[in-house]
């Protein structure tokens, strides 16, 4: 056996990981998208796929006889980079942010409960009282806003604290009903 195989064994793999590290991650990026955000649970959707990528491809680093230690790192190298660049472009062009983001959305607002957005987002009113309970609410009715987050965390905005005018909570959230 070639110890030095385990290490690298040509450039033909370094070219096809290159090729296709940046088509599965964005392709795993639409998928995600297409899921919704409880698919990645309480990560945004690239630290979930670069999560589980870096992790299946060190797996395969390591136990795979067909994967050698150089292209596991160079796959994550490639990938990292795809993080990096992606993240740094999204930070200074605000337009494609919301390509590959998902949004905040409305689900509970001045103390009723928005179905169409929650049935738009795959949850149940049970749900949406769970949240409220967590957070010291008993009822639908003490509550002046519940947003579901885009890491899928709820947030609760208590009525007895604030009333959020339409306008405002527009600016940065999904589903906020015409109050025309």
């Amino acid at each position: 056996m070639d110890i030095s195989a385990i290490y690298y064994d040509g450039w033909k793999d370094l070219v096809r990981i290159a090729l296709a590290a940046p088509v599965i991650y964005f392709t795993i990026i639409a998928f995600i998208r297409l899921a919704g955000k409880r698919s990645t649970s309480q990560m945004n959707n690239f630290d979930w796929v670069v999560t589980v990528a870096l992790g299946s491809i060190a797996g395969a680093g390591i136990t795979s006889n067909s994967v050698t230690a150089f292209e596991a790192l160079f796959a994550i190298l490639i990938l990292l980079g795809i993080q990096w660049a992606l993240t740094f472009i999204i930070a200074r062009m605000g337009g494609l942010e919301g390509l590959v983001k998902s949004s905040p959305r409305l689900l509970v607002y001045r103390g009723e409960y928005l179905d169409k957005n929650i049935r738009d987002e795959r949850l149940t009113k049970s749900e949406v009282l769970a949240a409220l309970r967590e957070n010291g609410l008993t009822h639908v009715e003490a509550a002046e806003a519940v947003v579901l987050e885009t890491d899928a965390s709820f947030s609760v905005i208590a009525r007895e604290n604030a009333s959020i005018s339409p306008e405002h909570l527009a600016r940065s959230v999904r589903g906020v009903p015409d109050q025309s």
